[in-house]
C-alpha cells in the first residue's frame, strides 16, 4: 500500500478529500485537457461533495473540462432514494456548472446486464484505447467490500470486463461495478474510511487480510487511504 493519512475528523476528511479532488483535477487538466473521475455512493463522500459545490473549490475546478463516472450502482431509478448518481447529484453536481453530457450515470433502472454493457461502451468512449480513470473515489463496507466488489463473489475474479453486473446474495440485490482491472489502471485511488465502525475492517484490510479492499493496488498509479482518527484507532501505528 502506498500513502496513509489520518485526519482529525470528519470535517477534516472532507477538507482534505475535496483539496485532493480538486487538485487531481487541475494537474490533469493542465496535462491532459479534462479530468475523468470515478465517485463512490455511500455515507462517507456526501460531506465530500458538499465541500467540492461550495467556495472555494467550486470555482477552483474547471467542471466544463470534468468527466464524472460512478464506481456502482444500486439497480434502481434515478430518482430512487438508494441511488448513488442521486446523491452525488444532490450533494454536488446539480450546483456546479458541469455539462449535462459529461455526467455519465449508470441506468439503474435498467436490466443489470444490459446496465453493465451500456456503461462500457460508455466508459470505453469516453477513455478510447488503453485510456485511464484518472481518480477513483471509493468507500470501505464493513465486511471489506468496495464499490459493488463484495467478498465472496465472481465478481472479484474478473479480468477481462472492466465493468459488470453483479448479485449480491446477502443483500437479495444486483449491483452495477467497475472491477479491479479498471479500478487498477486508474491513475490515482483514493479510498474514504470514517467513523469508529471502519476500524476493524480497517485493520484487517492494512494487515493484509484477502478482502476485497486489499485487492485494490493501482498498477502505475497512487493508492491513499485517507481515514479520520476513529477510523485509526485499530491501526498499530496510526
Amino acid at each position: 500500500m502506498n500513502d496513509l493519512v489520518v485526519v482529525p475528523d470528519t470535517d477534516s476528511l472532507a477538507a482534505e478529500a475535496a483539496q485532493r479532488f480538486a487538485s487531481a483535477a487541475a494537474t490533469r487538466i493542465s496535462e491532459r485537457g479534462r479530468f475523468v473521475v470515478a465517485l463512490s455512493g455511500g455515507s462517507t463522500p456526501g460531506p465530500t461533495y458538499e465541500r467540492l459545490a461550495s467556495e472555494p473549490f467550486a470555482s477552483r475546478v474547471d467542471w466544463p473540462r470534468v468527466h464524472v463516472f460512478w464506481g456502482d450502482e444500486r439497480c434502481v431509478p434515478p430518482d430512487h432514494p438508494d441511488s448513488n448518481s442521486r446523491m452525488t447529484s444532490e450533494a454536488l453536481l446539480d450546483h456546479v456548472p458541469i455539462p449535462r453530457e459529461n455526467v455519465h450515470r449508470i441506468r439503474g433502472e435498467l436490466e443489470p446486464h444490459e446496465a453493465a454493457t451500456l456503461y462500457r461502451r460508455e466508459l470505453a468512449g469516453v477513455l478510447g484505447e488503453g485510456g485511464r480513470i484518472d481518480l477513483v473515489v471509493l468507500g470501505l463496507g464493513t465486511d471489506g467490500h468496495t464499490a459493488s466488489l463484495f467478498p465472496n463473489t465472481m465478481a472479484l475474479e474478473e479480468r477481462d470486463l472492466g465493468v459488470i453486473a453483479v448479485r449480491v446474495g446477502k443483500l437479495a440485490t444486483w449491483r452495477v461495478t467497475l472491477t479491479l482491472p479498471i479500478i487498477n489502471a486508474a491513475r490515482e485511488v483514493v479510498f474514504l474510511v470514517s467513523g469508529a465502525g471502519k476500524a476493524g475492517v480497517l485493520a484487517r484490510v492494512r494487515a493484509g487480510e484477502a478482502l476485497p479492499a486489499g485487492l485494490v493496488q493501482p498498477q502505475g498509479g497512487k493508492l491513499t487511504w485517507l481515514v479520520d482518527r476513529d477510523a485509526a484507532k485499530g491501526l498499530a501505528h496510526s
